[in-house]
């Protein structure tokens, strides 16, 4: 198998950049995390024609990188290769690195045949059930993080940068006082290709927020969330400071989102969520989709043990599966029901998700909502709503529910729905079990 796409970027590469010493491959794994392996330069060619290799496990670590063996991959089965496919497209430079060239990919069995186990594979196919409908999903993303004092170990906890803005709520002097760092992050975006938009400072101290230009190529709207956080984290350090996705860094200070914005193309590239006065049908059927299928899906939302103390009252995050207009309190918020603008903001996602996975599940209920005509509940801010029962906070309750769910079987694979619950629960028997310094500092001498 050869990949002609890949050989065309490549050359293209090599005579605007010259040639690179190595070339970086990156496979996004089920927790969001970039794995895989640096070639030479002159390795494209090997790269192209499916000579490079991984094994199949890469697809589905835990968060610790550790093979699970109730997944069904790794040693159990004895651990066999796949073959590195080359995405068109992401072949980029690193502007951090000397001489480096990096390229996302995804892996295929040897004899090219698809792996239910890609993220990016999951994507793909929930928008081809758009396609067969005619329709074009348009998204733009968000993403907070936060920036944070170079720590002296892996579990010290995390401390602002100076200046320490309390709450530095969208105050040009947070940005002001990070102008090198933030700027040099935005010229590496654009080295990249990476599509920024707006750039804020969020409520927290130290915490940012990036825009991305909404975009019809859904697949690379996740890839350049993706690539951001790395950009994100590699430039940062560059200061002497950390930055973390992390969905709650503070236990007092707000957590990190990841948002997005969803409207709907016909083919004729008409926004067929708008309506000339209120919440049309179509994005009514799409709301009562993503709200129907959040609870099955919260294990996407929120992958880790850390994702869950988002959702706590007042803690600006929204906590339960409801809708309003333009009320950012909701867990799905409707900007605009008219013209092309109409479109519909998901913002259960911490910013700690699989970027991919995510808009799966996002993209996954909206079609479910609309192919079963599923009606509208009253918006929560409505004078005759009652409250929507709200969302889990307990990591163990959602994988129990996704790991069940005919939902996630639909829209993931029932292959794909059963490792992430494997993963998952290996990670709740390791990560849940360890005693921690607040145990040990209020019970060990009281006790």
């Amino acid at each position: 198998m050869t990949s002609p796409d890949f050989a065309a970027d490549y050359d293209a590469f090599v005579e605007r950049h010259g040639t690179p010493e190595r070339i970086e491959c990156m496979l996004c794994d089920l927790n969001g995390i970039l794995r895989g392996k640096w070639i030479p330069g002159a390795g494209a060619a090997k790269l192209a024609s499916g000579g490079v290799r991984l094994p199949l496990s890469t697809y589905a670590p835990n968060i610790l990188g550790e093979e699970v063996p109730e997944s069904g991959l790794g040693i159990v089965v004895g651990d066999p290769d796949g073959m590195l496919v080359p995405i068109p497209g992401t072949l980029k430079p690193v502007p951090w690195s000397k001489s480096a060239a990096q390229v996302l990919v995804e892996m295929t069995e040897l004899d090219g045949t698809p792996l239910p186990t890609s993220p990016r594979g999951r994507l793909r196919a929930v928008l081809d059930r758009y396609a067969a409908r005619g329709w074009r999903p348009v998204v733009a993303m968000e993403l907070e993080f936060y920036v944070l004092k170079k720590r002296a170990g892996p579990d010290m906890p995390p401390v602002p940068p100076e200046p320490n803005y309390a709450a530095q709520n969208y105050d040009l002097e947070a940005l002001s006082h990070q102008d090198d760092m933030l700027t040099e992050i935005l010229g590496v975006c654009a080295a990249q290709g990476l599509a920024t938009d707006t750039l804020v400072a969020e409520y927290g101290p130290g915490q940012f927020e990036i825009n991305f230009h909404h975009t019809d190529d859904v697949l690379e709207a996740a890839e350049t969330a993706l690539l951001f956080r790395r950009v994100v984290r590699e430039v940062v350090d560059g200061y002497g400071l950390e930055a973390t996705f992390m969905a709650k860094p503070y236990a007092d200070s707000p957590g990190n989102g990841m948002h997005a914005h969803v409207s709907l193309l016909d083919e004729s590239g008409a926004n067929v969520f708008s309506a000339e006065a209120g919440v049309g049908q179509t994005l009514g059927h799409a709301i009562a989709g993503v709200l129907a299928t959040m609870p099955e899906c919260h294990a996407i939302f929120a992958p880790h043990l850390n994702s869950y103390r988002r959702f706590q009252p007042m803690a600006f995050a929204p906590c339960a599966p409801d809708w309003a207009l333009d009320n950012r309190a909701a867990g799905v918020r409707v900007p605009a029901t008219e013209g092309p603008a109409a479109r519909l903001e998901h913002r259960i996602a911490g910013a700690d998700v699989n970027p991919y996975l995510a808009l799966t599940a996002i993209l996954g209920g909206m079609l479910w909502g609309i192919e079963r005509a599923a009606p509208l509940p009253p918006a929560c801010d409505a004078p005759d709503s009652a409250p929507a029962e709200r969302l889990t906070s307990d990591w163990a309750t959602a994988v129990n529910r996704w790991a069940a769910s005919e939902i996630a079987a639909d829209l993931f694979g029932e292959v794909y729905r059963d490792i992430y619950a494997a993963v998952r629960r290996d990670e709740i028997a390791k990560l849940t079990t360890q005693i921690t310094r607040l145990e040990y500092r209020t019970y060990l001498t009281r006790l």
